[in-house]
């Protein structure tokens, strides 16, 4: 008898959901998107751009921190964008001088560079600049939706390695679905000035960073039956859908079907990993986990934008790995993420830190697969990209152990 495949529902893309709300906004919320992520970055995107407020705390979303800002930069008001003290952490000044550069008025309320932030909304006259590519894609991206607003549009320089190269090509498929001209040469972007105009419909992808969490749970499993995760794509504008042919390297096989993307045992995996991962940042707590609980040496490159997210996620690794005996090493430069399969002494019973990060709650849960008596502090984080992770996992476990 054939046995069905158990289906795990993905959330939709909130990366490309706050993109499509951000833009929707200046073209006057035209279009009803379709299938918009549920977690807390979008929801909160979604609240400051229908407020009629003009002091915002963004608490730990970053994405809405940097798209806000230049949001606000050409919206008419006096404006305040905080957040939670990690948030107040993190630099955004390189994003705040182009916008100077261009006609904004941005203040900050506190440490130079910082947020919170007061933002004197007016017309952005646009023209030349150039900006560092190596801090985060996030910059690019935000000056990038607000440019055809701009009195003479914009012509971007790249300074520097390109990091995250493929959110920026996800930012200019978006705007190029509603109707802005962009022209990417090199490391030049021009976009041209004009009104964005929504197509008829537009619907969300499902996640391909949340497609992660599962395809490392089939592998450290290394059950035989076959799993299915819902609405993927390959042909999706998320530069993570990459990653399907690096987990084959680990032992499962993809193929696609109507439904999603079918996962099924391979055959072998490899005995050491060596990857960039300068275009997937987002995996490589996934793949960190999972390399080890299957003793795969490896190393990582490209890997130095992680110091700057929701927590220093390199030191977290490092830290968190160590209570479940595995002993990883960055880099000094901190460019890179190794383990040449050196161990320490694990913790009896670990319990796995989150330091407010949804992505180390998510990449931890492979362990507890391996170590039924691990624990995960503060599990409700993962709200903030997958609030119905935990159900999900269950599922899972259910299903397959």
């Amino acid at each position: 008898m054939k046995i069905e495949p158990l289906m795990i529902h993905l959330p939709a893309s909130k990366s490309i959901s706050n993109r499509v709300l951000i833009i929707n906004a200046m073209a006057d919320g035209m279009l009803e998107p379709e299938n918009l992520a549920d977690c807390d970055d979008t929801r909160i995107m979604y609240e400051v751009l229908n407020s009629s407020e003009n002091c915002f705390d963004i608490g730990h979303a970053g994405t809405a921190m940097r798209f806000l800002t230049a949001f606000l930069s050409r919206i008419v008001g006096d404006w305040e964008l905080t957040g939670s003290p990690r948030m107040q952490q993190r630099p955004i000044g390189p994003l705040v001088n182009a916008l100077n550069q261009v006609g904004a008025r941005i203040e900050y309320m506190g440490k130079s560079g910082y947020p919170p932030l007061r933002i004197i909304g007016s017309m952005l006259v646009g023209g030349e600049i150039t900006i560092p590519a190596s801090v985060s894609s996030q910059y690019i991206s935000a000056l990038m939706m607000v440019a055809p607003y701009m009195l003479h549009g914009l012509l971007l320089h790249l300074d520097g390695k390109v990091v995250s190269r493929t959110y920026i090509e996800m930012t200019m498929r978006v705007m190029c679905d509603f109707g802005a001209r962009v022209d990417w040469q090199a490391d030049c972007i021009q976009i041209f000035p004009g009104d964005y105009i929504p197509p008829a419909s537009y619907r969300v992808e499902a996640d391909w960073t949340a497609a992660s969490y599962f395809y490392g749970l089939y592998a450290v499993s290394e059950k035989t039956e076959p799993l299915l995760l819902e609405g993927l794509t390959a042909d999706s504008i998320q530069g993570d859908a990459q990653q399907v042919a690096l987990w084959e390297k680990l032992g499962v096989i993809s193929s696609f079907v109507r439904e999603g993307v079918l996962f099924f045992r391979g055959t072998s995996r490899v005995r050491t990993l060596e990857y960039d991962f300068t275009f997937m940042p987002d995996l490589v707590q996934t793949f960190a986990v999972a390399c080890c609980l299957l003793d795969i040496h490896f190393t990582f490159w490209g890997v130095e934008t992680l110091v700057i997210k929701e927590t220093d996620r390199l030191a977290a690794l490092v830290m968190e790995l160590s209570r479940l005996g595995f002993k990883v090493d960055v880099s000094p430069d901190r460019t890179s993420l190794c383990w040449d399969g050196g161990k320490c002494p694990a913790e009896n019973l670990p319990c796995i830190h989150t330091y407010g990060d949804h992505r180390m709650a998510m990449a931890f849960s492979l362990a507890s697969l391996k170590m039924p008596s691990l624990m995960i502090q503060n599990k409700e984080v993962v709200s903030k990209s997958f609030p119905h992770f935990w159900e999900e996992f269950s599922r899972y476990c259910s299903y397959f152990l």
